[in-house]
């Protein structure tokens, strides 16, 4: 672990606030910070407890954590407003259920004469602990989200206002799934909690994923 990095990180977050500025705000040099980050140096409590509460982080996000752990897997964290969307949704239980999801409503899609539909997906929260226990299995929900004026037959077509996320960009995310995935939900609940961003379920998908080569991580806002 490394105090270091763990402020590099939080500047970054902190809408990638300067050595400068953090200096200003603390009443310390620029050479001081730039040797916290290095790892040469650390703060004094009272400058620890400052960093804590322009951050909103503990003592313990700085000094024990590895807060980012993934960042160069990392690009774009920002706060967008999507535009309101219809779609339909297909959930599948099993022990992996996501290419089962998205082949669905891909299938869904070139049916209805949509070669290159755009799609996104979410954990299925309705899971039972003997599935997930004994048999490990665990839930996915894929969704095509649908263009203006394609109404497939037969389907419960669904819909969402234009809401405000968190999200941040992923180039490469299957080259690591297993830990940049996971931990692009981290750093964004990071993000948001570091500039007084609260989560909400109401009335919206809480938050989603992508579905791509790249893929796009969005975690609702109130």
């Amino acid at each position: 672990m490394s105090f270091g990095k763990n402020l590099k990180h939080l500047r970054r977050l902190c809408g990638e606030i300067t050595q400068e500025t953090l200096a200003e705000k603390l009443k310390v040099s620029r050479q001081t910070v730039s040797k916290w980050e290095l790892d040469e140096s650390t703060p004094e409590m009272g400058k620890a407890i400052e960093l804590c509460g322009l951050f909103n982080c503990s003592l313990d996000n700085l000094f024990r954590e590895e807060m980012g752990v993934c960042d160069d897997a990392y690009t774009d964290l920002r706060v967008e407003t999507v535009p309101g969307f219809r779609y339909i949704a297909h959930a599948v239980i099993s022990n992996s259920p996501e290419e089962d999801a998205i082949g669905r409503v891909l299938s869904i899609a070139r049916e209805n004469g949509v070669e290159h539909p755009r799609v996104i997906g979410w954990d299925f929260p309705y899971v039972s602990q003997e599935q997930i226990n004994v048999y490990r299995m665990h839930g996915y929900v894929a969704a095509w989200i649908l263009p203006e004026g394609v109404e497939p037959e037969g389907a419960e077509i669904l819909e969402q206002k234009a809401h405000k996320y968190a999200a941040i960009h992923i180039p490469e995310p299957f080259k690591n799934p297993f830990a940049v995935i996971p931990n692009a939900y981290k750093t964004l609940t990071e993000y948001m909690r570091v500039n007084g961003l609260e989560r909400t379920n109401k009335d919206v998908i809480p938050c989603f994923e992508t579905d791509g080569e790249a893929m796009d991580v969005y975690i609702a806002c109130g």
